[in-house]
This record gives structure tokens, C-alpha cells and sequence, in this order.
């Protein structure tokens, strides 16, 4: 087999057409130069090079060389440096969940950010329920997760990486409207559409828990949809529902979103499994501490509305 080292030896000395020169560009002494293309003659049985006392021109299997043996180095390095990707996180492949919650905003700013810094890491996407992403993690069909207030799962790592303002939803014409924010007490004798329990207990109870005492909680709608963007019960003004800063950023005509008072959060945690071994996984988490910071993510929000 050809050493590739050899044949640089004899790139550098076809394509400067000097031995001197070469020696000079390859940091090495001319005698050493010479006895390894001698080698690399005598190993492939034939002349690369004739040498004359003033000049060096390559034969005609030299030139045959110098074409082909300079896309060998090429893709040789390319290849070597594709390899020490995969080993410091550069390459690679990731496989990310993300709740619709967090697709508003938060999922977007990461993955965007994460495809920026570390273009040669191939990432896939999920947009999955709660309860699928915890699945996902834990099982490695997955290889992260964005979710709201996940259960606490032995085998995950939970990272917090946002601190999301919580408001209310509301139809334009509704009375708590004028208010530039709501207080959470006015909201007891509202209707509160929410996703059922099971969908995301932890979520569930984190916003029941905003009332304080159970006899303060509104009545509870139930989400029909997992997913409606046009927040159909609120828009028809059957009920008010508490979704956080970020999808205020989209709303449909004739919706509008009020901070509550007092400041009212929910976390969002990204989920990965155990000590991470994959250096992309690695690159993924320092991005998302690097997002979260620049974005003022985990820091206490102000009141103003958006």
C-alpha cells in the first residue's frame, strides 16, 4: 500500500520542481527528501521523477500521480478530520424531542443556535407529547428533550434552562382585558382551559399550584386538542387558559396575552440520560447553557407585557 506520507514528499518535490525548495516547505533535510521518493520509486517499480542538474520534471506516471495522489491527500484529510469531529462533538448526530409548548420559542433558539456553532452535527427533530419525549430519552430513541416541569425519572438528567414568564390568554373583549396585569386571584370565578392531568402532571399541578389553595382554583376545561393554534375555547370566550410569554410572540387575530401578578413562572428543562458519553450531546448541553444565558432565560422576568 502507498504511504501517504511518501507520496506528499513526492507532491511537494514534483510541484515546486525542486528538491531544495521542497526540502524547505516540508521542514525536512534535502538528503532525507530524496531517499524517501528513491523509496517511493522503487516501491511502485517505476521513475516519477527525472532529475537533471538544474531541474526536476515529472515522467509520465509522475504526472499520472501528481493528479490522482493529490485527491488521495485530500480526501485523506478530509477523512481525518471528519473522524477527530466525531471525537471532540464537531460530527455527528443528534436526535431531539421537543413539547409544543416549547416550540414557540425555546426549541427554535436552541436547535438554531446549536446548528450555527456546530454546522457538521446532523440533527432530527420531534414534535411529541410530554409523556413521548420522557419515553424517548430514557429508552436512547431519543437522544434530548424539551419539556415543561418533566416527572422526576432516575435514569434522566434534567438541566434547567428556562424560567418561562406564565400569563393569561384571553378573548379582546373579555372584562380582566384593560388590565395591563392579572391578578391571579381575579381569576377564580373564571373558566381555565387545561390539558388533562395525564398529559403533563407536572405541568398540571405547577399551574394549579398558582392559586394557592384549592378553593381559590377556577373551574377546569379540558383541552380536547393537544395541539390548537387557534386556542378555539378561548377565542369563542368560554374560557381563559395560562400559557407562557413565548406564544404571545404568535397569537391569532382577536386573542391577548396579560402577565400575571404576581410574576408567575413555569421551568423548562432539557432531558438527557446519565453522564452524557456522546461528545454531541456534550456540545448540545453547551449550547444550551450558552443560549439560556445570553437569552436571559433563567433570570426572574419583568412584568411588562410583550
Amino acid at each position: 500500500m502507498l504511504e501517504l506520507r511518501r507520496l506528499r514528499y513526492f507532491l511537494a518535490v514534483a510541484e515546486e520542481r525542486n528538491f531544495t525548495r521542497a526540502a524547505e516547505r516540508l521542514h525536512i533535510a534535502q538528503p532525507a527528501l530524496s531517499r524517501q521518493v528513491r523509496q517511493l520509486e522503487e516501491e511502485l517499480g517505476v521513475r516519477l521523477l527525472e532529475r537533471s542538474t538544474h531541474s526536476v520534471e515529472p515522467t509520465e506516471a509522475g504526472v499520472l500521480l501528481m493528479d490522482r495522489g493529490a485527491a488521495l491527500c485530500e480526501e485523506s484529510d478530509r477523512l481525518w478530520r471528519d473522524l477527530k469531529g466525531f471525537a471532540g462533538g464537531e460530527q455527528g448526530t443528534l436526535s431531539v424531542g421537543y413539547s409544543t409548548s416549547t416550540g414557540y420559542e425555546t426549541a427554535p433558539a436552541l436547535l438554531g443556535a446549536l446548528a450555527e456553532r456546530h454546522p457538521g452535527i446532523v440533527l432530527t427533530t420531534r414534535l411529541l407529547p410530554t409523556a413521548e419525549i420522557v419515553a424517548g430519552v430514557a429508552d436512547g430513541t431519543l437522544d434530548a428533550g424539551l419539556v415543561r416541569c418533566p416527572p422526576p425519572t432516575p435514569e434522566l438528567v434534567r438541566t434547567l434552562l428556562r424560567l418561562e414568564q406564565q400569563g393569561v390568554l384571553m378573548a379582546e373583549g373579555h372584562p380582566l382585558a384593560s388590565a395591563e396585569r392579572v391578578d391571579i386571584a381575579a381569576l377564580s370565578g373564571e373558566t381555565l382551559l387545561v390539558h388533562p392531568r395525564e398529559a403533563n402532571p407536572g405541568h398540571y399541578d405547577a399551574i394549579l399550584a398558582l392559586f394557592g389553595e384549592p378553593g381559590r382554583v377556577p373551574g377546569l376545561l379540558l383541552r380536547r386538542l393537544s395541539f390548537d393554534a387557534a386556542h378555539t375555547p378561548v377565542a369563542r370566550g368560554e374560557a381563559l387558559a395560562i400559557v407562557g410569554r413565548s406564544a404571545a410572540r404568535t397569537l391569532p387575530a382577536g386573542l391577548l396575552w396579560r402577565p400575571l401578578a404576581p410574576v408567575a413562572t413555569i421551568e423548562i428543562h432539557l432531558l438527557t440520560r446519565g453522564r452524557p458519553t456522546r461528545p454531541a450531546v456534550t456540545r448540545l448541553l453547551r449550547v444550551a447553557s450558552d443560549t439560556a444565558r445570553a437569552g436571559g432565560w433563567l433570570r426572574s422576568p419583568d412584568t411588562a407585557a410583550p
